[in-house]
């Protein structure tokens, strides 16, 4: 290995350990390594290797004494740890901002106090499609204050809210009629990629920060969860123990756990993943191994079950439509997953096994979307269109062409003809594409519909 090569690998480990460890955010994960380079240039001007200056380039990083020193401890073998464990500075922690811990519960209680306030002064209706625009502001000013956005990139953010806003309250919606369920689903898909642009700090146009975003969602997810589920657990044990005391607390649980606990629940998730990501993403690449092969497994079941529908009716126009519905719900499933397993992965791993049943997953997801297709287009041929026909028309084929990609690049990742980056640069480059059909649907279906 030439020296420049060498070098490389060696920051390219650092780098490594630091983004995948989540000592620090991942927004500044580049400009550490800018600064590093910088001390090995000057380093390496002043005679040293490349080796040295690397040894002494990190040793002199600063504020990074402690990424290093827990680098050094995990790979103890390295020469180098001896130049990297030092003392913790007992006064760094004056220097900090203020507690992270108690910025979250600030915004939880505040997310809590503005939904209990939509709740006394909004129509139900209105509150329902708002949820997302009154709730989702509170992660970007999480994520904003974390990775020290500018003003101007914060205010850039508030944008597409106050558009979203003005789109589902000028609509002359009628209530509970389609376009304004359809309205009230798609906006929060479309505000969660605002809440991504916060995430990466501003660095949309990263496919790697897009790939943190995607296994921050998922990891998130993960902890909503096991929240809801603590939260059931210790809610439903405190009902029963006032219930044996004949003390009546429903109306408690009502007007003030509901609205705050859910999206309370939503800002301490963020936090945790972001504290514990280490943890989780140790969960991550199980998670991934259980459902996958469970997945494939329903995907066949359905498979089966429209084929027998359509053989035994002898037309798709009688598969029963919650049957369709059903399906369309599982494959977005089937994304989430797919995207998840990616950036749980290994990118310089070789293919394996996993990978050959990912390929299998997505190609029997591929199957089930042409078969969604073939009835959906069936359907409005005979019956016309509604507004519900061609958002699940455009989302399978928006499907389609991310399935098909990604299967075609599966297949040549697993032959050898391709590395794993390409199959990761597809999906994060084709993310933007649902954020935008979501915005689609919002401003342009209601209105072509007639709002009904």
């Amino acid at each position: 290995m030439d020296i420049d090569a060498q070098l490389e690998s060696q920051i390219a480990q650092w780098r490594g350990y630091v983004s995948g460890h989540r000592v620090i955010s991942t927004s500044d994960v580049d400009e550490l390594e800018e600064h590093l380079r910088g001390q090995i240039s000057d380093l390496s001007i002043a005679g040293l290797t490349s080796s040295e200056a690397f040894l002494v380039a990190v040793r002199r990083m600063g504020s990074v004494d402690d990424i290093s020193r827990e680098f050094a401890r995990e790979h103890s073998d390295r020469l180098w740890k001896q130049l990297v464990l030092v003392p913790a500075d007992p006064h760094d922690g004056a220097r900090r901002r203020p507690s992270e811990l108690g910025v979250v519960l600030a915004l939880a209680i505040a997310a809590g106090l503005v939904v209990k306030a939509g709740a006394e002064w909004l129509p139900e209706q209105v509150l329902v499609r708002s949820l997302s625009v009154l709730v989702l502001p509170f992660l970007v000013v999480y994520f904003a204050w974390k990775r020290n956005m500018s003003v101007p990139g914060i205010a850039a953010l508030a944008v597409p809210f106050v558009a979203t806003a003005l789109v589902l309250n000028v609509y002359p919606f009628d209530d509970g009629g389609d376009t304004e369920i359809i309205a009230a689903i798609h906006a929060p898909i479309m505000l969660w990629l605002v809440v991504g642009v916060a995430y990466v700090g501003g660095d949309w146009r990263s496919d790697r920060r897009r790939m943190d975003f995607v296994r921050f969602t998922g990891e998130w997810i993960v902890y909503m969860v096991l929240l809801a589920l603590g939260g059931g657990a210790l809610m439903g044990l405190t009902a029963g123990t006032f219930a044996a005391l004949d003390i009546d607390i429903e109306w408690f649980f009502e007007a003030w756990v509901l609205p705050f606990a859910p999206v309370g629940a939503m800002v301490v998730a963020a936090w945790l993943v972001e504290a514990k990501q280490a943890v989780i993403e140790n969960i991550a690449p199980v998670l991934t191994r259980v459902f996958t092969p469970l997945t494939i497994l329903m995907l066949l079941a359905l498979f089966a079950a429209f084929v027998v529908a359509f053989v035994s009716s002898r037309s798709v126009l009688d598969v029963d439509r919650d049957l369709l519905i059903l399906m369309d719900l599982i494959l977005v499933l089937v994304l989430g997953l797919l995207l998840y397993a990616i950036s749980a992965r290994d990118p310089h791993g070789a293919p394996d096994v996993f990978d050959v049943a990912q390929m299998v997953l997505v190609v029997a997801a591929l199957a089930v979307n042409v078969l969604m297709l073939v009835a959906m287009l069936t359907r409005i041929v005979e019956f016309g269109f509604t507004a519900n026909k061609v958002v699940a028309l455009g989302l399978n084929l928006v499907l389609l062409v991310n399935l098909s990609w990604a299967a075609w690049l599966g297949i040549r990742f697993i032959r050898g003809r391709c590395g794993f980056g390409a199959v990761e640069r597809w999906q994060m480059q084709y993310l933007p594409v649902y954020g935008a059909w979501a915005a689609l649907v919002v401003v342009a279906i209601p209105p072509l519909f007639g709002f009904v």
